[in-house]
């Protein structure tokens, strides 16, 4: 053979891969079959890298285990597999009810992406009861959409009640389980039937890779999920399949110490003058308390408090003044970060009254007494500027 034909074919490995602890990272298109039969067999053989190799079977594996599912699809972002999922399950016609405090792209997704395609979307306030919702579900509702906490403002939905009565009519449930990451919380063992995360945010846990998963256990529903992303074109690159992997061996260690550092910080907010009440569903006496205890195993790092009535300028010094809280919208890694909610808030059906102006803080890795010290400047920045 030429010296052009040979490089092309040389290289290729030819004994078995050893065994690592983690799976190999496969970059490849092309797959090889073995023999012209297997070419549309698809039933037994993998046909195309899209479909995912080694470092991507690895994490659907391991997600099946975290969520006790029976599939787990991979997307190229949290938004992604929240939007993925409603298509694979959705179709013109359909009525969707989703709560009102949903995560703003999923709402902007609803809005401008599935009532143009025909589908039907009613917002629910999150404290509707299972009873409330199936008063309120139509003979079209297909699917109820659930966040808990609620985006923001941390709203807790009686997950277990609302997935037994949905599914008592026949109509699925989806929830956005980010903040529970799998770990904390387990919808599909309370009944819900599609459980989506942004594994961007705590099973990746280092602000640096996108990726979203749904997992589901009823077999027509992993089927409409797989086929989705097989019809829409959906891929996660093994490079980054391989990180999210990686993530996820350290979340159970990494999520213990959120949640105790993010206690920490909120039980001292809840102590000072200048805040009116701390939003955060693990703090005893806080809303929602009891159902969090029900059916959490644990908490995140991430919760919300309200300031005393202050104008604008005040809430932007408080932010300014932070040194250690990054101003950034993502979560989940292990840096801390601190948003005003405000602007947000404005596109919800409900305009609920917090007692002023609300801050959300993601509380990181670091060291609670350095997080409060920062606090401590900017609650100084925030009294300089009333």
């Amino acid at each position: 053979m030429n010296e052009e034909t040979r490089l092309i074919h040389a290289g290729r490995v030819q004994s078995p891969l050893v065994r690592t602890v983690g799976p190999p990272i496969q970059r490849g298109s092309t797959v090889l079959l073995p023999n012209a039969a297997a070419l549309y067999d698809d039933a037994h053989h993998l046909t195309y890298g899209r479909q995912g190799l080694a470092a991507q079977d690895g994490l659907i594996s391991a997600l099946c285990a975290l969520e006790s599912a029976r599939t787990a699809t991979l997307y190229p972002s949290g938004l992604a597999a929240l939007t993925g999922a409603m298509l694979a399950v959705l179709k013109a016609g359909d009525d969707v009810l989703v709560v009102d405090t949903i995560y703003k792209p999923t709402r902007r997704f609803c809005d401008a992406v599935l009532a143009r395609y025909g589908v039907g979307v009613r917002y629910y306030p999150a404290e509707m009861d299972a009873a409330g919702l199936m008063a309120l579900a139509s003979p079209q509702t297909r699917l109820i959409v659930m966040e808990s906490p609620g985006s923001l403002s941390f709203e807790m939905q009686d997950v277990p009640a609302i997935a037994k009565a949905a599914r008592a009519r026949r109509i699925l449930t989806l929830i956005d389980n980010t903040w529970g990451a799998g770990l904390l919380f387990k919808p599909l063992d309370h009944g819900v039937d599609i459980s989506v995360q942004a594994l961007t945010k705590y099973v990746g846990g280092h602000s640096d890779v996108f990726m979203g998963s749904a997992a589901a256990n009823d077999i027509q529903v992993a089927r409409a999920l797989e086929d989705g992303v097989l019809h829409l074109g959906w891929a996660v690159s093994p490079d980054d399949a391989y990180q999210m992997l990686r993530g996820l061996r350290t979340l159970p260690a990494r999520m213990a110490r959120h949640g105790a550092s993010g206690l920490e910080v909120a039980a001292k907010l809840s102590e000072r003058a200048e805040v009116v009440e701390v939003f955060h569903p693990a703090l005893p006496g806080a809303r929602g308390h009891g159902i969090w205890a029900r059916d959490y195993s644990g908490a995140c790092g991430l919760f919300a408090f309200s300031l005393r009535p202050s104008p604008d300028r005040a809430v932007e010094a408080f932010l300014d003044a932070l040194e250690l809280f990054g101003l950034g919208f993502s979560w989940g890694g292990f840096e801390s970060l601190a948003i005003h909610c405000g602007p947000q808030l404005r596109s919800r059906e409900t305009q609920a009254d917090y007692g002023g102006p609300l801050i959300r803080l993601h509380v990181g890795l670091e060291d609670p007494a350095d997080l409060l010290a920062d606090l401590d400047r900017g609650f100084d920045a925030w009294r300089k500027a009333l």
